[in-house]
């Protein structure tokens, strides 16, 4: 009888076992639900019929941009410049730092929301997300390494034959493959669930405060038309004045080759600004204050200065200490903590 009694419960525990694993696998696999569109965003830009998100590609993608084998030392990774933690940019650095700690000249933008990006990097000169990593592998500031190397060093281990296999049906490793795993991840990082968010959508009950709300009118007569919500970017190159840096980096121009994009620069969305400090596409500013000090006093007449900030005779835009205290409550209001703290998207 005991001999029987043991042998039914050890049923029922391979039982319950059982059904917990399955329940395991079951959830792991209906919690990745590719990429969707946030109720308030427009379409995005992207093609994915050339490269549709799956979880297998998703995840080869993010073991990808968390791999330092990308560099030539083997030192840093496409994570190590763009950390989840500060927006996906280079906390506290004003410009990037490569290999053997050589220094950029521009601070690494956020990794967010590329979906629906026609063009990457502050000047441009990349048109497609797919062949956007192969400027910092090989870039001698950045990685300073070649993609026949790169793909040598990945087809050496077998843990990306296994995840190339599983997301493309084949353990061949090549460069289209690679850049459209690594696009899969990064085309999952999508921040839309700001208290700004929420209030546009109707969620959770959330309304701006009395302040915020000041801020929101003041950022939509002064700020909109270059920050276009709900990206709070146009996509568009201008030269906001604050004038040469120490490099004498002429923006779009380097792209264009043409006269009137001397200075100009890609427009920055404003999510997530409490955690990608410093600012402007050479880090010069530290705080959100400073930014918008320049933008009340300290514009400079550079050339090609864009014409909304030269109006009635008088360079930058008004605005008294109440009008920036308001105006930093509204940006207050575009920080997603979600997207930050989003574990599918860290290092696993």
């Amino acid at each position: 009888m005991k001999a029987n009694h043991l042998y039914v419960w050890c049923v029922i525990i391979l039982f319950i076992v059982g059904c917990s694993k399955n329940e395991v696998i079951k959830e792991e696999i209906e919690s990745f639900l590719g990429f969707k569109k946030p109720g308030n965003f427009p379409e995005p830009e992207y093609n994915f019929a050339n490269n549709p998100i799956t979880k297998s590609g998703f995840e080869l993608g993010r073991a990808l941009f968390y791999e330092p084998r990308f560099s030539r030392d083997n030192s840093i990774s496409c994570g190590s410049c763009h950390i989840q933690s500060a927006a996906f940019t280079h906390h506290g650095h004003d410009v990037s730092h490569g290999i053997e700690d050589r220094l950029g000249k521009r601070n690494s933008p956020p990794i967010m929301n590329l979906a629906w990006r026609k063009t990457f990097m502050w000047d441009g000169g990349v048109f497609d997300l797919d062949l956007q990593p192969i400027a910092p592998i090989t870039a001698h500031e950045e990685m300073d390494e070649t993609l026949d190397r790169v793909l040598a060093k990945l087809r050496a281990m077998p843990k990306y034959t296994s995840l190339f296999k599983a997301a493309f049906g084949t353990e061949e490793i090549n460069t289209a493959r690679t850049m459209k795993a690594m696009s899969q991840f990064m085309l999952m990082c999508i921040s839309s669930n700001s208290k700004y968010d929420k209030v546009m959508r109707g969620e959770d009950n959330q309304a701006f405060t009395a302040e915020e709300e000041k801020g929101f009118n003041l950022f939509k007569q002064h700020c909109a038309s270059c920050h276009k919500a709900p990206l709070f970017t146009d996509e568009s190159f201008r030269n906001n004045g604050i004038g040469i840096g120490s490099v004498d980096d002429m923006g779009r121009y380097e792209i264009t080759m043409n006269e009137t994009d001397k200075y100009k620069f890609k427009v920055p969305s404003l999510r997530n600004l409490k955690y990608s400090a410093p600012y402007t596409h050479d880090g010069r500013y530290l705080t959100l204050k400073g930014v918008l000090d320049h933008y009340s006093s300290e514009v400079m007449q550079t050339p090609n200065l864009d014409p909304l900030l030269q109006q009635n005779g008088k360079l930058g835009i008004p605005l008294s200490e109440v009008d920036k205290t308001n105006l930093l409550a509204f940006l207050n209001t575009l920080n997603d903590e979600t997207f930050i703290k989003d574990k599918s998207l860290s290092e696993q």
